[in-house]
């Protein structure tokens, strides 16, 4: 395991403004009754939303606090942001090269990847342990960083499923450090899915037929290529798309609902490709995450990828 991908430093930023859902039902056109069941049926509460906020400002913060646990004399090789929309600035706009270039990382690589929509963020922590490892310099290092704003009603809203959120994350990356270790990472993707909010009635209700059971075989499938069974799991560390989604899928494994972490869904609502990043630094702030023992994040993009990472905590990664 000496070249395994290693999570040096996990850092997530929530902007202060906190509103309740109801606050948003005007702008996203929602009914009294539509908010009800956003509210009793999947879970949903508050959520931090500021439209006051520019996109590198909710970015930065947390890539700054990444960024200080790079130990002297090393570098940035990659800085890789992992968003779900495609289209988050103008055109003429590299966020990538904005971000590399506001962190100082200047002599670094940097690129976006949006293909696994909400995935995306853990696509690019195996991507970044695929390149380091190819590269082959003993020391080097990755930054993926993750954050976007529900700007418009038409991308904070998924009907049915989940009202969007702000946040941001980053993490630090490098092969065989004293972080925490991925042990596997794993995807399905089932295309015909692809048109995401563009979906047919028909193709929502395939999906939705289809979600509970493929998400469930995929975090089994990834804790199998860990070399575990999922009684050594301690904790699932989810996105937050909303709570009826993961009791359906908890139901689907036959689980015990106390391992999966749904406390922040309430809290926070679903911040694209962030969640796993803000309900990890969460579970590190309440003591949670013991050394030693291994977790799995878990996501799903529209379009539509399901994804999970097993790793096991240690405690070389910076508290």
């Amino acid at each position: 395991m000496s070249t395994a991908t290693t999570l040096e430093r996990i850092e997530s930023f929530l902007p202060e403004r906190s509103v309740r859902i109801d606050e948003l039902a005007g702008p996203l056109g929602l009914r009294r009754a539509e908010i009800g069941v956003f509210r009793k049926i999947y879970g949903l509460d508050r959520l931090r939303f500021d439209p006051g906020t520019g996109l590198f400002d909710l970015v930065l913060p947390a890539a700054r606090r990444a960024l200080a646990a790079l130990p002297q004399g090393r570098r940035i090789e990659y800085v890789i942001y992992a968003h779900t929309m495609q289209t988050l600035t103008p055109p003429h706009i590299d966020a990538a090269r904005v971000i590399r270039a506001e962190l100082g990382l200047h002599e670094a690589e940097a690129f976006a990847l949006t293909q696994q929509a909400c995935v995306s963020s853990l696509g690019a922590v195996d991507l970044a342990g695929e390149l380091l490892r190819a590269e082959g310099r003993p020391g080097a290092y990755a930054l993926m960083v993750t954050g976007e704003r529900a700007y418009s009603p038409k991308v904070q809203l998924i009907p049915n499923s989940a009202i969007m959120a702000d946040a941001a994350a980053a993490c630090l990356v490098t092969t065989g450090g004293s972080g925490d270790t991925v042990r596997s990472f794993l995807t399905r993707t089932l295309g015909e899915y692809a048109a995401g909010l563009d979906m047919t009635r028909e193709e929502v209700q395939g999906f939705g037929a289809a979600y509970a059971g493929v998400l469930g075989d995929v975090i089994l499938a990834a804790v199998r290529e860990a070399g575990l069974d999922f009684a050594d799991i301690d904790l699932v560390v989810p996105h937050n798309v909303n709570a009826v989604s993961w009791r359906q899928t908890i139901k689907e494994m036959g689980a015990d609902p106390a391992r999966f972490f749904l406390d922040n869904i309430p809290l926070y609502s679903h911040c694209y490709a962030s969640d796993v990043f803000v309900n990890y630094t969460t579970l590190r702030e309440q003591g949670r995450l013991v050394e030693g023992r291994h977790y799995v994040l878990v996501s799903v993009g529209l379009g539509a990828t399901f994804g999970a990472m097993v790793i096991t905590h240690r405690k070389g990664d910076a508290r």
